[in-house]
């Protein structure tokens, strides 16, 4: 720690830090542009300007740029002299001479960073009367909107887009007065965290298009604390709503996970949540004839339901909270419960979950894999299913930068000399996977091949760190001496992560990256080894946790006439098994319930159906790739805006259907009664009750505000409906209240934040005043519980994988392909990401191709599962001769084409 004086006080400061940071981390407010916590200093706006003085004696001074001064022990400056003062407000006055002062009509307008800056240097006079400079706005895709003429070139978004992110399709052109950030020509941005653009920019250059369609000032939102929902990684976000619609999504700061950052997906996939066309009333269906359901009849008719049959199977859902799955498994027993997933699945959430419980190998956060110097990745395609995790990835890969700049005595911050180093000096990254991947381009090597050769190549990494293992036979020599250098550089590294997970549904290559996680840590006890496994969805952990049969022997059950009905929870069977096998098993509407938030086709085929609510109207609790369970808290009541509506969560309309077969009075009136008596029957989940404030919960006798207190108009929010402003709804479930009512400032003790405002700081750099030290820890802490990192039982694991050899196929062989859009479930049923998904395709070798004399733009076709299928093609260098890939989770490409075999492939002729 160092002491520094600034306008006669003192303050301990990190020696680390630049005197902007420094600054900002005690509460003195220092306006800024072009730095920012993330992307350190390059001291281009001049806007951070103060006065340093030599000594007590010194009463002149001279100005220097804070962003740009490293902390020293005893440094000497003012903030508030008049000096600093006069140069910051003539500072901010030339960078404003171009822009066209359009707050009334600009959609950053109280979110601003430019007009928090400007307010804070008391700039309130323009004084320039020439033309000013004007540039024509790009089109940026279907995301962003892009409006340079607001630009103060402050260089934060081709710093964070080409620096931070890899992205190659935008730049700064231009020079002296006439700089320009945009791409050579109009086109979609490419990188799959564009996104983060919205947020870093401190002006209204990039703003979010989607937001565009329906918009409304920051401040008259409805904000809740959520958890992404479109893969494992459970990136935190704060929802916007109005109008009984998710206006916006944004960033949750979480130092752990996602930082400052997340993925386009996560931002703005979430139009299925306000879809008109939704679930809304129970109905149900006799003899092809649709009866509208009020509340009482659907749980009378359900109860008759479970009178009527012998056997009913559950079969929950990974794309839903662990209270909802819990709800089921109490309703239909655990005999009858079924998680949804299949075997294969199963098998690897069921050895990723004794990894987390039992190994000592330790589970990075997404944040510590940054720092990690030897990665190997095997049979996971980051990019497309994980962003976030790759993103990260990127980041470890640079950050040997960091030691290099370390031995020389450059400061972390000084971003310009970090990313020269960055360019010649990178950690190892290593892939295996069947084709090609975004990642590639910062891999050290590659290898491409099936699942099985992989996994032949990984037995033999970790038979060269112990030779206890068997050894692999059948490996050519060059494939010998990768497999030699790769276990040498993780065995000689600082700290070696080793990254697969369940997207290719085969347990074997899971086994395979434990057995040399292990392997190191057998031979070097002392050596630092992480182990990363990435699942399908959501809460594919959580699910597993609460266990259950498989689907396959949900449906077998039911085949064979074990069982004689089902009710499915926020599931699609469509997605998991064949079309041809679906539309059999829903010949019998008659002996289906679902409860569902989108019109699945599983929904719209079943006899009975409730309508529940999706994560935005609801709350619950999710696990992540670590085993953190993590909570997220409704954003509004749907009730609010039409109680006409029929709407509950899915462990309501479960728990009052059991109460009526039971003949008991409810007990299950919020989220708190559901979790605690899940706690009684899975004790793994009682950390949630310990760690997390429960509806009770409240901060000088207030509940937590879901707006700022500069929300207006409350009483137009249902002036359509009635001209009587209704009394707000109350939040039986959490600690929070749905109104600008109640505390919304920082406090140690609230971990799970609404929104980011600070009176001064409107715009996202808000999160300063959240934080202990900018850029790093919350003052509450990180939320969220883990549930595995206590009481292990540190079995060492050790899996004897047999090595194949090649069999020449005469069948092909399906694996699948994923795109970051159009592969999760329910952002499927979003526009706006409809929009940017790729057509479905059949990916082929390029040596296969060139054997059927196939072209670029060929169509190919073939039947699997009792279904024709016709695609255009996509040629892939690497992808091993009979594989096809295919876009599995997409809609007619349900999860059981995983491996099967197409006896027959030819050119669709015309």
């Amino acid at each position: 720690m160092a002491k520094i004086y600034v306008d006669s006080k003192i303050y301990n400061v990190n020696e680390s830090d630049n005197l902007l940071q420094a600054c900002l981390s005690v509460g003195i407010n220092i306006p800024y542009f072009c730095w920012h916590p993330l992307l350190g200093s390059l001291g281009a706006c001049r806007q951070c300007a103060v006065t340093q003085y030599n000594d007590f004696e010194d009463s002149q001074g001279r100005l220097i740029m804070s962003c740009m001064t490293p902390v020293v022990d005893g440094i000497i400056i003012s903030v508030n002299n008049v000096e600093s003062e006069a140069f910051r407000s003539a500072i901010i006055e030339l960078l404003l001479t171009n822009h066209p002062h359009d707050c009334p009509v600009c959609e950053e307008g109280g979110h601003c960073h430019l007009q928090d800056m400007t307010v804070m240097t008391k700039h309130s006079m323009r004084r320039f009367n020439f033309q000013k400079r004007t540039h024509r706005n790009q089109y940026l895709g279907s995301f962003i909107k892009h409006e340079m003429n607001r630009c103060i070139a402050c260089y934060r978004c081709v710093r964070y887009y080409n620096d931070y992110a890899d992205g190659t399709d935008f730049g700064v052109y231009g020079s002296n007065n006439n700089i320009y950030f945009g791409r050579t020509e109009d086109g979609c941005l490419e990188n799959e965290h564009s996104g983060n653009l919205i947020e870093l920019c401190p002006t209204g250059v990039f703003t979010d298009k989607t937001h565009s369609k329906k918009y409304n000032r920051k401040w008259d939102m409805q904000y809740a604390p959520g958890v992404c929902h479109n893969c494992s990684v459970g990136c935190n976000i704060s929802i916007g709503e109005r109008y009984g619609e998710v206006r916006r999504i944004e960033n949750r700061y979480h130092e752990k996970i996602n930082h400052y950052l997340i993925c386009d997906l996560g931002r703005f996939g979430y139009s299925h949540t306000s879809l008109t066309i939704r679930p809304k009333q129970p109905a149900y269906i006799d003899n092809n004839t649709t009866t509208i359901l009020n509340s009482k009849k659907a749980v009378e008719l359900a109860v008759l339901f479970f009178q009527k049959y012998n056997r009913i199977i559950g079969i929950g859902s990974s794309r839903s909270s662990i209270e909802n799955n819990f709800a089921l498994q109490e309703l239909v027993g655990k005999e009858n419960f079924s998680h949804g997933m299949s075997v294969q699945e199963e098998d690897c959430i069921k050895l990723i979950l004794d990894v987390l419980k039992n190994s000592s190998i330790y589970t990075p956060s997404l944040k510590e894999i940054e720092t990690y110097d030897v990665i190997l990745v095997l049979g996971e395609d980051l990019t497309q299913t994980s962003p976030r995790v790759a993103l990260a990835i990127r980041q470890a890969i640079k950050s040997k930068a960091y030691d290099i700049a370390n031995l020389y005595g450059i400061s972390k911050w000084n971003s310009a000399s970090i990313s020269q180093i960055a360019e010649n000096c990178k950690n190892s990254l290593y892939i295996m996977h069947t084709h090609e991947s975004k990642l590639d381009d910062i891999a050290e090597w590659c290898y491409f091949g099936p699942i099985y050769k992989q996994v032949n190549l990984s037995c033999a990494i970790a038979y060269e760190l112990d030779k206890n293992l068997p050894e692999v036979m059948n490996l050519d020599c060059m494939l010998k001496e990768k497999a030699s250098l790769i276990a040498n550089r993780l065995l000689s590294s600082k700290k070696s992560l080793i990254i697969s997970g369940s997207h290719s549904f085969d347990s074997s290559i899971i086994k395979s990256a434990i057995n040399i996680a292990e392997s190191i840590k057998k031979n070097d006890i002392n050596h630092h080894v992480g182990l990363t496994f990435l699942t399908a969805s959501s809460n594919s952990l959580g699910l597993g946790l609460i266990s259950g049969m498989s689907l396959d022997s949900a449906l077998k059950s039911i085949k064979e006439k074990q069982a004689d009905a089902v009710i499915f929870m926020e599931y699609d069977l469509y997605r998991f098994i064949s079309k041809h096998d679906c539309d059999s098993f829903f010949e019998k509407k008659e002996n289906i319930i679902t409860l569902d938030h989108q019109y699945t086709k599983t929904y719209r085929q079943s006899g009975l159906t409730l309508p529940s609510k999706n994560f935005a109207e609801s709350s619950g609790t999710i696990v992540n790739f670590e085993g953190r369970a993590q909570r997220f808290f409704q954003v509004y009541d749907p009730m609010f805006y039409d109680n006409k509506n029929c709407l509950f969560e899915s462990w309501k309309w479960l728990h009052y259907i059991k109460s009526k077969i039971d003949k008991k009075k409810v007990s299950w009136f919020n989220l708190d009664d559901v979790i605690q008596a899940c706690v009684k029957k899975y004790p793994i989940f009682n950390e949630i009750i310990k760690n997390e404030p429960d509806a009770n919960f409240r901060i000088h006798g207030q509940k937590i505000a879901r707006s700022p207190i500069r929300s207006s108009g409350r009483t137009a929010l249902r002036a359509n409906i009635d001209i009587h402003e209704p009394a707000q709804p109350q939040d039986v479930n959490t600690m929070f209240s749905f109104s600008m009512e109640g505390y919304n400032q920082p406090n140690k003790f609230i971990s799970h934040i609404p929104f980011a405002w600070f009176p001064g700081w409107n715009s996202p750099q808000a999160w300063n005043k959240f934080q202990n030290k900018v850029g790093e820890n919350l003052i509450s802490g990180d939320s969220g519980t883990y549930l595995f990192k206590k009481n292990k039982k540190t079995i060492n694991f050790c899996f004897n994988l047999v090595s194949k050899n090649f069999i020449k196929e005469k069948y092909w062989y399906i694996i699948p392909y994923y795109h970051i859009f159009g592969n999760e479930e329910l952002t499927q049923y979003s526009s706006t990401i409809k929009d940017n998904t790729p057509l479905e395709y059949a990916l082929i070798s390029l040596v296969d191709a060139i054997k059927l004399d196939l072209k670029k733009d060929s169509i190919v076709e073939f039947n699997c599962l009792n279904q024709d299928y016709r695609l255009i093609i996509r040629l892939s260098k690497y992808l091993h001769q009979k594989q096809i890939g295919l876009p599995i989770g997409r809609k007619g490409f349900p999860i059981a084409l995983v491996g099967k075999k197409i006896k027959f492939l030819q050119e669709f002729i015309k």
